[in-house]
């Protein structure tokens, strides 16, 4: 409970008591029902006002669940009223005399007139109905479409991962995520991407710039590849001495052994041996290059060509 004080005015008059009246809306309720309150105060502007407001039980058995703010009207001749509710309820059966509401202006003291409220249980037909013991629990039958959210969140997961697998397999071998959307390239046979890639090595000019090293790296690096496409041997992952001494049965290569020999000697020498060659050494191995793989180049025929267009489509 809380007192609320209000001041009315500064200068004292004569003053008239207050009045409060009580009203409830209905007198008779089941339990856990609700029913309102309502209080007005009439009193003096003048008048220090003290209106005792309850906040949590009228009385034992009745609850407050909600207090109004106070509405104020003036009533005219200096004075003014005060409305306010209770809602209040009960989980009592019981006929319930609730105290009276006052309000207090000095010495004055208003007390409203009781009320009473009748809290009843809720009628049971005991004679008409049959009534049974409380049942056990029962299992609910089985609705698939009540775990149709858990269903679809599975199978998305499972395609989402199922797409991260697909796309990490395709990276790993350097593949096309969307297959049919890769850029077809065209074949070009191992012979005319060598030629090519010593055009690019002679266009650049880079022993005569002072990068003796690249040059030579360069050379032995496209033939190496020329030879493992041309020949089928792994000639990058060999050394120098290991390839010369596979090459030297074939037939192929009898005619430009010579030529790989001199460009791999003298390779070696200048990139282990920090070998400065001459300007003519260094010709002469490009020049050995183009000849080697002239003479061992391998005319392809239109099928051979198809068919190794589609092994690297495929791969």
């Amino acid at each position: 409970m809380c007192v609320i004080g209000l001041w009315i005015s500064l200068f004292p008059i004569s003053a008239q008591p207050p009045v409060i009246k009580a009203v409830m809306d209905s007198t008779h309720i089941f339990i856990g029902h609700q029913t309102q309150i309502h209080v007005e105060v009439a009193a003096n502007k003048n008048q220090q006002l003290q209106i005792p407001t309850i906040t949590d039980t009228l009385m034992n058995g009745i609850e407050v669940l909600a207090v109004s703010k106070i509405d104020t009207a003036d009533l005219g001749n200096d004075r003014i009223q005060l409305k306010y509710h209770y809602l209040i309820t009960s989980f009592d059966s019981a006929l319930y005399l609730l105290p009276p509401f006052k309000a207090i202006a000095g010495a004055d003291t208003a007390y409203s007139e009781s009320l009473a409220l009748n809290v009843s249980t809720l009628p049971v037909d005991t004679e008409s109905k049959q009534f049974f013991d409380i049942k056990g629990v029962v299992q609910p039958r089985f609705v698939w479409t009540d775990y149709l959210p858990q269903i679809i969140g599975i199978i998305l997961g499972l395609g989402l991962l199922a797409l991260i697998v697909y796309i990490i397999y395709r990276r790993m071998n350097n593949q096309a995520i969307i297959p049919f959307l890769k850029k077809e390239e065209p074949y070009i046979p191992p012979y005319e991407r060598a030629i090519k890639g010593l055009d690019v090595v002679k266009a650049q000019k880079l022993w005569q710039m002072g990068k003796v090293k690249e040059y030579h790296s360069d050379i032995t690096d496209i033939l190496r590849k020329y030879i493992d496409e041309r020949f089928d041997v792994p000639a990058p992952e060999m050394t120098s001495g290991e390839l010369l001494d596979k090459l030297k049965g074939y037939s192929d290569t009898d005619t430009s052994y010579d030529n790989l020999k001199q460009i791999l000697i003298l390779a070696d020498f200048v990139k282990f041996a920090k070998y400065n060659p001459l300007p003519d050494e260094n010709e002469l191995s490009l020049m050995n290059a183009y000849l080697f793989v002239n003479h061992t180049k391998k005319e392809e025929s239109a099928v051979e060509e198809n068919e190794k267009k589609e092994v690297n489509e495929v791969n």
